[in-house]
C-alpha cells in the first residue's frame, strides 16, 4: 500500500511538473507574440502611409503637403470656408519657410521647396488678384499662400509671400482677406 501510495503522488508530481512546464511554454509563447506585435507596432509607426496626393517633406512636425495647388485664387474667407482645417496654419507656413531649402525656377516661375529627407514640392508663383477683379497680379513673379490664420477684430489675415527680385525672398506676412491667393493643403 505504501508503495502505491508512492508510485500515485510520484506521479501526480509528474504531472503537475509537466502542467507547469507546458504553462511555462505558453507563458514563453505568449511572451513571444506580445514582443512581435510590439515590434510590428514600432515597424508601423516608422513606416508612415503618406495620403495620395501629398508628399512627406521629413518635417519635424510631420505635416504632408499637397503635391499641387488647388486650381483657382481665393479669398481668405472663401479659402476657409471650402478648405477648413486643410489650410497650413503659421507654425505649418513657418516650418516649411525655415526647415526647407528653396529654389527658384525660372523656367517654370515658382520655388521649388526641398525638405529635410530630399523630397520636394514645386509651389507656382501665380500671383494674387483683387476681390473685386477676375485680373491676377504678379503671375511668375510672387506666390501668396493663405494660412488659415487671420487677425482677430481685423480685416487682415496671414499667408506665406515668395519672389524673385535679385534673389529669393520668403516671408510670413498678412493682408487683406478681401485678396485672392493660392491655396496649398496640408494634412
Amino acid at each position: 500500500m505504501k508503495r502505491t501510495k508512492f508510485l500515485l503522488m510520484t506521479a501526480a508530481i509528474a504531472v503537475l511538473m509537466a502542467g507547469v512546464a507546458t504553462f511555462t511554454a505558453c507563458d514563453k509563447d505568449d511572451d513571444d507574440k506580445k514582443e512581435e506585435k510590439q515590434e510590428q507596432s514600432e515597424k508601423g509607426q516608422k513606416e508612415k502611409v503618406v495620403p495620395e496626393g501629398y508628399v512627406d517633406l521629413g518635417l519635424p512636425s510631420g505635416t504632408y503637403w499637397k503635391d499641387q495647388n488647388e486650381e483657382k485664387l481665393y479669398t481668405y474667407q472663401d479659402a476657409i470656408e471650402k478648405f477648413e482645417n486643410s489650410l497650413p496654419n503659421n507654425d505649418q507656413l513657418e516650418e516649411l519657410r525655415k526647415k526647407c531649402q528653396w529654389t527658384w525656377d525660372s523656367t517654370n516661375k515658382g520655388a521649388t521647396v526641398t525638405g529635410p529627407n530630399g523630397n520636394s514640392i514645386f509651389l507656382p508663383a501665380a500671383g494674387f488678384g483683387y476681390s473685386h477683379s477676375d485680373k491676377v497680379t504678379n503671375e511668375g513673379i510672387w506666390g501668396c499662400y493663405w494660412s488659415s490664420v487671420g487677425q482677430p477684430y481685423t480685416d487682415y489675415a496671414y499667408f506665406l509671400e515668395f519672389g524673385w527680385s535679385e534673389e529669393l525672398e520668403v516671408v510670413l506676412t498678412y493682408d487683406l482677406r478681401s485678396y485672392k491667393r493660392s491655396v496649398r493643403l496640408v494634412q
